[in-house]
């Protein structure tokens, strides 16, 4: 099964840990990655930038509506980054996230993904490669 993982962080909370601090939960993190890459477990993930680089893109009727002026969360904790992983089911999901340095930094959000969406999105793909090749 997989799962993708949602890293929640406190941006006030991580600008306060001195550079070093930092690099070394960044490199422990990089470190599980690679155990979980090892595992068969790692799918991919992305580190977010700044809420404050972001937008918000809305549709209010027919028109759209970019806001520019983040943070939008109504909370303290941001996405902060996700994380792809395969995992036999959520009880495994949870215990190899368990283990994860960025732990430290927030919360992780871990849901299923939606593999009947996400087979209908391949499928597509398929027949369209050609299209969107060009």
């Amino acid at each position: 099964m997989k799962f993708i993982c949602l890293g929640y962080c406190d941006e006030a909370k991580v600008a306060k840990i001195m550079a070093d601090d930092a690099s070394a939960i960044i490199d422990q993190c990089f470190a599980y990655d690679d155990e979980l890459r090892r595992g068969g477990h790692f799918l991919g993930g992305e580190a977010l930038g700044s809420t404050c680089d972001s937008v918000t893109l809305r549709c209010d009727g027919n028109k759209r509506v970019v806001a520019t002026a983040g943070p939008y969360a109504e909370t303290k904790e941001v996405l902060g980054g996700i994380l792809l992983l395969e995992a036999d089911d959520m009880n495994h999901a949870i215990e190899l996230m368990s283990k994860h340095p960025g732990v430290q930094m927030g919360p992780f959000e871990i849901r299923p993904a939606n593999e009947s969406i996400n087979r209908l999105y391949a499928e597509y793909q398929s027949r369209h490669q050609v299209k969107l090749d060009n």
